[in-house]
């Protein structure tokens, strides 16, 4: 069975300063969830190592480098879904938790709940020893500085996310060598966003959806537009009724244009390891590992494959 890992760094208009580090990062994080598939370990196992890569990643809009809200503060979302039982974990408006995936999954596995939030949610985590930081940490000194600058939530659906202020979320998606799949997404939101908004995230079916029926699915992009369709449960339907994943995210993504003028990325991965990677924003950051083939790309036509790091991450 082929096992692939497909992962995205968020589809927005990232600035030609953070382009590099955006591919550098997402080749880092397919390569290091790679390795868990490549060694015989679980598709949920590895998204979650991919996603907890890019929280640690600075560049990217989840844990470590998370935007700001309109009162200067922290608000992490994520998810994570088994495609082989359904089951699943989130965690939403987390302040101080590093790695809000791990979170996530442990309310999937530790808890009869689906998703905690909030002040339940550090409650949860200090139950089971999750060390938390001081949220402070989790501010890169360029977020702060931009929050400064921008302290106005721009409303423009499409020119948020064709803006260099729509930074947003990560995810991966994989397929194992027992054709099961599993999702994950993380995020730190959009800046200026109200105290206690959710986006699409970590809510199953908007921001992530795996089912072996089908495939598993990750979503970036304007939350509220892809909260309207439930893009990542569309993506998922086109695919049970026999689409290819390319098509299946094209006519989905298609669909929230024409639909609710959201503007957004997803990646995707079927049972049998067929995947791709598309998105209506300027750019979206995303890499796979198939093979033992890196590819990866950040603009529209881009399919660009690696040399890279696989010869001495997956030895």
């Amino acid at each position: 069975m082929k096992v692939v890992l497909v992962v995205h760094g968020g589809a927005w208009a990232i600035p030609d300063e953070m382009a590099s580090a955006s591919v550098d990062g997402v080749k880092a994080a397919a390569c290091e969830g790679y390795t868990v598939l490549k060694k015989g370990g679980s598709a949920l196992d590895a998204v979650e190592l991919a996603v907890r890569t890019m929280e640690d990643n600075p560049v990217f809009d989840a844990g470590h480098g998370a935007v700001l809200n309109a009162d200067g503060e922290v608000e992490l979302d994520a998810m994570i879904m088994d495609g082989r039982t359904l089951t699943c974990g989130a965690v939403s408006s987390v302040q101080n938790i590093v790695n809000p995936v791990s979170l996530a999954r442990a309310v999937k596995e530790k808890t009869d709940h689906i998703m905690l939030t909030g002040r339940g949610a550090n409650l949860f985590a200090e139950s089971i020893g999750m060390g938390t930081v001081p949220t402070d940490s989790l501010v890169t000194g360029y977020e702060k500085n931009e929050w400064e600058k921008h302290k106005k939530y721009i409303t423009g659906i499409k020119e948020l996310f064709n803006s260099q202020w729509g930074h947003d979320t990560v995810g991966a998606v994989a397929v194992d060598s027992s054709g099961n799949v599993a999702c994950a997404t993380s995020t730190g939101g959009i800046r200026n966003k109200m105290v206690g908004r959710v986006g699409d995230s970590p809510i199953i079916g908007s921001g992530g959806y795996a089912d072996n029926l089908s495939g598993a699915v990750s979503c970036t992009g304007h939350g509220e537009s892809i909260l309207k369709v439930t893009l990542a449960r569309l993506i998922a339907f086109h695919m049970e009724q026999g689409k290819e994943v390319e098509d299946a995210l094209d006519l989905s993504l298609s669909y929230m244009g024409d639909r609710v003028q959201g503007a957004g990325g997803a990646i995707a991965v079927s049972t049998s390891g067929k995947w791709a990677a598309k998105f209506t924003t300027k750019r979206m950051a995303w890499s796979a590992v198939e093979n033992d083939v890196l590819w990866y790309g950040l603009d529209p036509n881009d399919k660009i494959k690696g040399h890279l790091f696989q010869f001495h991450i997956l030895q």
